[in-house]
């Protein structure tokens, strides 16, 4: 019985390779994910190995506020130098250093823009020529105040040479400096893991980075010979008390790495996302391969079953091939997958501003997850023909057809109770009432388990919809058969087109869900924004961009202006409890920009020690006007604030409002956006272009009117669209090669109709045209099911989330007329080698195929 397995599986290799090819994609999209996070977790294990190469011991206050890596940049909390020489102190130190770095300095290029950098920090350091890591290419350190020292990717990056003035911002506004040195570091590297790096004297590094001079915020400690790094830790820590961080080399290079692993496990789970919806799509294509394959060696099964073959045989023969396939695309993928892995790994470090990539490891998750998945869902798709084809009675043997087509009875009930229970799990999930963690698996369970009912019900749909679809080729005796032969087979039609319906649904419930939210943003925007004109940039990293807060005071001078007001943020703590904090250089003109509308007090003034909130946080924490809060920013010391007024919660704005006076204890101590309202009759273009000369040299920010300020702040959700589309466009090329497995499998089971047809008259341009409309109609189909199907699921999400917002329901009706007329293309593409392999049958031949 195997023997006969194998020589079936080495008789069908052409009609197998298609199948085992979704199988590989998918596996690849695994593996991939697998080999790029271990190699890029290994390259950082190495960067911060080498950064912390010199630092045996090393020193660091506490910060003010604790901040993750999702919430944005935890700001340092600066120390006296007293706490370098008390450090010095301790027997078993060889040396102490105290020194600056900190993320924040941002440099502008020979074009007049800022540096960007993709992930990498921008550190202001202070310079220290006895750092044995750095090593000089050109010119030297800085020794005056107006002079800075960059690293070779960042001198790289803004095209600057030796010699040359540039600007830089810090904490504070732009300041020019020359550029004395360029350096790399140790083993010829030209950064650390893409860092851009900024030197600056001692001082200035002191007053640009951390606010003031004569502090730092870390010290580097050098242990004495034969002294235990852990016992030195331990003695410096004991004599510095509670509010130090004290921490050997290692585990200060262990815990950098580790934070940065975190994220990358974030983005290997959302490649393992896009795996799963890859591999979800490749099941239709098995099972549709094996179905059709069963079918067509109905009379062979038949004929094992008649001279002794078991049922358990039968079905062992089946899942044999199936693991037979699965192995051999496992293996396939997980070579592609490493390919993969090492290709993005490299984009990753270009990108990422040069990081020194590890060399590309297979480790152990991806083999075994390769081999795992691509085994368990090659088997899983079989097992319905393999059961298929042990219920294969021996008197089959003896007839010309024994695949009559069954009733869709059951088949319809199991796709109604399995699409309920999708629709229970994602009602239950989009309520919020799953709990906790369990809210997101409910809602991907609830939307996995629905793809599934609809799936099931495809069938009982697919025959009128595909005889409809067909009537528009039907003018013609080939158009005619395509329609026939696409309904022919309702089971198979409606797996084909599952596939393609999985992977648009998606991108169309994804496409509704996010025009929903940008459209209910902007909506909600031109609503409650009423400024003329808005200073603002595009955030795109943990810093948002800021601009010099003197510009406000030259915008009030322009002739026309009314009101300019600057806003400000922060994230720190309020009686204990984490908040996002805003302050306001006028608070009475920002309760006119966002038509704030007091609930209880006074919103209209804010003295040095008093603050605003919203009522729906005032509510959630127990606060009433009077209310004693204490606020610790993220530097300086707690302070207590009275809550002098409360004011309507509001979608768009709310949270604490804090005095201006606050500002010089947030990270950033410069305004993030400003609101510009103009005199009536004023032109807005006259004085728009006034405060945009006025911004020169705060480049990372730009003045619109209200309709482009919106526009930019939403352009985010393009953004995400675009990749979501990217990654899911695997799943649609997985479902093209299901069209494709399909009709030529179709084209082999059919080949002595074929060649009938032929021998009466119709020709071969007829019959490649047949095939191509077959295609087609399953295409748009799918299509057509896909959207319908993904615009409920949109719709679903949207109407979940009006709570929070989301009250507009966008349809994007050119996207979606746009995804049918492309399953028309990809039928037509999908009919190519299945319609020449057609048109190219032996009539004689194919008229005497059994």
């Amino acid at each position: 019985m195997i023997r006969a397995t194998f020589k079936s599986l080495l008789a069908r290799k052409l009609r197998l390779v298609l199948s085992g090819l979704a199988v590989v994609l998918g596996v690849m999209f695994v593996s991939g994910a697998f080999v790029l996070t271990d190699t890029l977790g290994r390259s950082f294990d190495a960067v911060f190995s080498t950064a912390y190469s010199q630092t045996d011991v090393g020193v660091a206050a506490k910060p003010k506020v604790e901040v993750s890596e999702f919430e944005g940049e935890e700001a340092a909390a600066p120390f006296p130098t007293s706490t370098v020489d008390k450090v010095a102190a301790v027997p078993g130190v060889a040396k102490a250093t105290g020194y600056v770095s900190t993320d924040g300095a941002r440099l502008i290029g020979d074009n007049g823009k800022v540096v960007t950098s993709f992930g990498p920090p921008q550190l202001g350091e202070s310079w220290n020529p006895d750092d044995e890591l750095i090593e000089l290419r050109e010119g030297r350190g800085p020794t005056a105040d107006n002079e800075i020292a960059i690293n070779a990717t960042l001198a790289d990056a803004a095209k600057v040479t030796l010699g040359e003035k540039v600007g830089v911002l810090t904490r504070e506004p732009r300041q020019d400096f020359t550029v004395v040195g360029i350096f790399g570091y140790s083993g010829g590297r030209d950064s650390l893991g893409g860092v851009q790096q900024v030197e600056f004297t001692p001082p200035v590094a002191q007053k640009l980075m951390l606010g003031e001079t004569g502090v730092w915020n870390g010290v580097i400690v050098k242990a004495a010979s034969g002294v235990s790094h852990d016992k030195l830790r331990d003695d410096i820590a004991a004599q510095l008390g509670g509010d130090y961080e004290v921490k050997t080399g290692q585990q200060l290079a262990d815990e950098a790495s580790g934070s940065l692993k975190q994220g990358l496990s974030f983005f290997n789970n959302i490649l393992l996302g896009f795996a799963g919806v890859a591999l979800f799509v490749g099941i239709f294509l098995i099972l549709n391969t094996f179905s059709i394959i069963v079918a067509q060696r109905t009379r062979e099964l038949a004929l094992m079953r008649a001279v002794g073959a078991s049922r358990r045989q039968m079905i062992g023969s089946v899942l044999i091939e199936a693991v037979v396939i699965g192995l051999v695309a496992s293996v396939l993928g997980l070579g592609a997958g490493v390919g993969v892995g090492a290709l993005l790994a490299y984009a990753f470090g270009s990108l990422g501003g040069g990081l020194e990539m590890a060399s590309v490891g297979v480790p152990a998750a991806a083999v075994i997850s390769s081999f795992v998945v691509g085994l368990l869902v090659t088997v899983v798709a079989a097992v319905l023909p393999a059961l298929r084809a042990s219920r294969i009675p021996p008197v089959a043997a003896m007839q010309e057809v024994a695949t009559p087509d069954r009733p869709l009875t059951k088949v319809t009930v199991a796709g109604a109770i399995v699409g309920a229970a999708g629709g229970a799990l994602l009602a239950l999930g989009l309520s919020g009432k799953a709990g906790g963690d369990w809210t997101l698996w409910t809602i991907l369970g609830g939307v996995l388990v629905t793809f599934i009912g609809v799936a099931l019900l495809t069938p009982l749909i697919s025959k009128p919809v595909v005889g409809l679809l067909g009537r528009i080729f039907s003018w013609s005796v080939p158009g005619k058969l395509g329609r026939l032969n696409s309904g022919r087979n309702p089971r198979r039609t409606a797996i084909t087109a599952a596939a393609l319906m999985v992977g648009i649904a998606l991108v169309t419930g994804v496409t509704v869900l996010l025009d929903s939210a940008k459209s209910s943003i902007t909506k909600l925007a031109e609503n409650t924004i009423n400024a003329d004109l808005v200073i603002a940039g595009v955030q795109s990293g943990p810093r948002p961009p800021t601009f010099d807060p003197a510009v406000l005071d030259e915008v009030k001078a322009i002739p026309g202006v009314h009101t300019a007001t600057g806003m400000y943020a922060d994230l720190g703590t309020v009686n204990g409890e984490k908040q996002y904090l805003t302050a306001v250089t006028d608070v009475d003109a920002l309760r006119d920009v966002y038509r704030a509308e007091p609930s209880s007090g006074t919103i209209s003034s804010l003295g040095p020690d008093q603050m605003l909130v919203d009522s729906s946080t005032a509510t959630d924490m127990g606060l009433s006007v009077g209310s004693r809060l204490t606020v610790q920013l993220s530097r300086g010391e707690a302070h207590t604030y009275t809550l002098s007024g409360i004011y309507k919660e509001s979608d768009l704005y709310g949270g604490f409002v804090m005095p201006e006076q606050a500002t010089k204890d947030f990270a950033m101590p410069q305004p993030t956006q400003g609101f510009i309202q103009l005199d009536p009759g004023t032109p807005v273009s006259q004085v728009e272009r006034q405060v945009d000369r006025l911004l020169a040299d705060s480049p990372e920010v730009s003045v619109a009117d209200r309709s482009k300020f919106i526009e930019q702040q939403t352009s985010g959700f393009d953004q995400i669209l675009t990749m979501i589309q990217i990654l899911l466009a695997l799943a649609i090329l997985i479902a093209v090669l299901g069209i494709i497995n399909t009709l030529a499998l179709s084209v082999l089971e059919r080949t002595r109709e074929l060649g009938l047809l032929r021998a009466i008259g119709l020709r071969r341009a007829q019959t490649m045209r047949m095939i191509t409309v077959e295609a087609v109609v399953i295409s748009m189909f799918g299509a057509i099911l896909g959207v319908v199907v993904g615009t409920g699921l949109g719709a679903a999400v949207v109407r979940a989330l009006r709570d929070d917002g989301i009250t507009e329901l966008v349809l994007p009706w050119s996207q979606m007329g746009l995804a049918v007329v492309l399953a028309a293309i990809i039928g037509v593409v999908a009919a190519i080698l299945p319609a020449i392999r057609a048109a190219r049958l032996n009539v004689l031949g194919a008229i005497a195929h059994e």
